[in-house]
């Protein structure tokens, strides 16, 4: 199965919160509550984060992390290979590196996994964190309509369910 760590998941949401304000310097705090992740998880991954150059750290009372490069300058691939490597189906599918596979050289089936690698790579590459951020957003305003939906909902039928 292809899957990311949990850590990296947790990573690419803390930047996908700091890529919808990309510009602000933002606490381990604030973005352990806003994400409801574990504050020493969030601090960790923030110094992971910054000392992959994902991030800039600003110390002092007014500290912080901010991006280092625009939500629409980050490409998802690139996050998951600067924080887990490169992006592999198979052992094999990697072009360019030496024979990890005695079969490796008479394989059949190694053009098709490098291609399949490729596309899905190209893919990961393709996303990029402004365009998490977009969907993040959208999926918060749809939550909130449907939460100011339910409540109206729910009062208009109040008095019907009551006798009033």
């Amino acid at each position: 199965m292809v899957r990311i760590s949990r850590l990296t998941d947790y990573a690419i949401v803390l930047l996908v919160r700091m890529g919808a304000e990309p510009g602000r310097l933002q606490r381990a705090g604030e973005l352990s509550a806003s994400t409801r992740l574990p504050l020493p998880t969030v601090a960790k991954l923030l110094r992971i984060l910054a000392r992959k150059g994902l991030l800039r750290s600003q110390r002092g009372v007014h500290g912080g992390y901010r991006l280092a490069k625009k939500p629409e300058e980050l490409g998802l691939g690139q996050v998951i290979a600067l924080l887990e490597g490169p992006v592999r189906l198979t052992v094999c599918s990697h072009e360019g590196q030496r024979p990890r596979c005695q079969h490796q050289l008479l394989c059949p089936v190694q053009g098709p996994w490098q291609q399949i690698n490729r596309a899905f790579v190209s893919t990961l590459e393709n996303i990029t964190l402004a365009d998490m951020v977009a969907h993040a957003a959208a999926k918060v305003v749809d939550t909130e309509k449907a939460a100011t939906t339910s409540t109206v909902n729910a009062a208009a039928q109040w008095p019907q369910q009551h006798g009033v």
